[in-house]
């Protein structure tokens, strides 16, 4: 999903057999993790996806790239819209953005 102008994307990735969502922040060109400060990010549809620390990284709850959840809806869910509530990088807040997963936000193509 696109975050402002191009600046940053949200690359969700959906394990179905497990039910997990994982939220990956990378940079304009998704090229890059770029860490957010956010100690979770919430979907609605009632989904917290919270940070996960990574030693190999030095990533950590508070300065983290990745954000999962799991739910049980996740497992037969292979299409959905939701709204991303907000997200912090890098002192800009993103907010109330719709999707659908897995297409995205992304009208361009």
């Amino acid at each position: 999903m696109v975050l402002g102008d191009e600046q940053f994307h949200l690359e969700l990735v959906l394990d179905a057999p497990t039910g997990t969502l994982q939220a990956y922040v990378l940079d304009a060109e998704m090229e890059n993790f770029v860490r957010s400060p956010a100690p979770s990010i919430e979907i609605e549809r009632i989904l917290v996806l919270s940070a996960v620390a990574n030693p190999m990284t030095g990533e950590t709850v508070g300065d983290t790239s990745l954000f999962q959840a799991r739910a049980d809806w996740l497992r037969s869910a292979g299409s959905f819209d939701a709204v991303l509530r907000s997200i912090p990088i890098r002192g800009t807040t993103f907010s109330g953005i719709k999707f659908n997963y897995p297409k995205g936000n992304d009208t361009d193509g």
